[in-house]
């Protein structure tokens, strides 16, 4: 009689721990695709962004809308010399340009630098002329000479 009882819990601890595990397996499955969701999506967001020209003492700060944000993408678990993979990027869909005059840059320098706002945004491939395709870059807001400051531009 004690063997039977013992065999019963026995079935009945491993019943528990298998259909917590599959309960477990379950809800990954589950909440996986809401991962996505919950990511920031490809949007234009306000950010802190530093400009500077080469001859002007001063980098000036202040912020304008940029792109940002998650972006689905696929990394095939073959890998092969022949196919290209191509990852796309929060990206500039429409953009404003507009100029921003730096402070006290000597005679015979032009103060002036052009830069790309944001209006909206778009999940595609990375283009060079519009954004950092790197994959380590430097903070928008790194400067390499003193800093001036505009809040609101």
């Amino acid at each position: 009689m004690v063997s039977r009882s013992l065999l019963t819990t026995c079935i009945m601890m491993s019943f528990n721990q298998t259909g917590a595990m599959l309960l477990f397996v379950a809800l990954c499955l589950l909440m996986a695709p809401v991962e996505g969701y919950l990511l920031q999506p490809c949007e234009p967001v306000n950010e802190t962004v530093s400009v500077e020209k080469e001859g002007c003492p001063k980098c000036l700060v202040f912020q304008t809308s940029i792109c940002s944000g998650h972006c689905l993408t696929k990394e095939p678990v073959y890998r092969s010399p022949f196919s290209m993979v191509y990852q796309h990027v929060c990206t500039y869909r429409d953009v404003r340009y507009e100029t921003i005059h730096l402070p006290d840059c000597p005679p015979g320098v032009d103060p002036h630098v052009t830069f790309p706002v944001a209006l909206s945004c778009d999940c595609s491939l990375c283009t060079m002329d519009t954004s950092d395709c790197t994959i380590e870059s430097l903070n928008p807001d790194f400067c390499m000479t003193p800093r001036s400051y505009v809040y609101d531009y």
